[in-house]
């Protein structure tokens, strides 16, 4: 026999799954942001160390 579905649990799931992953990119960017901005205007190592 097949379960009743709940239509407004799924959803509700989803959507806190949808939360959880855009704030975890947010988190993400904000953290490159910060990194690019501490390293502005100085070279990785890596970059000068790579063969052109």
């Amino acid at each position: 026999m097949a379960r009743k579905p709940n239509y407004d649990f799924e959803r509700r799931e989803r959507e806190r799954l949808k939360a959880i992953k855009v704030a975890e990119k947010a988190e993400a960017k904000r953290a490159a942001r910060e990194r690019a901005k501490a390293g502005e205007g100085s070279e990785t190592p890596e970059d000068e160390s790579k063969p052109a």
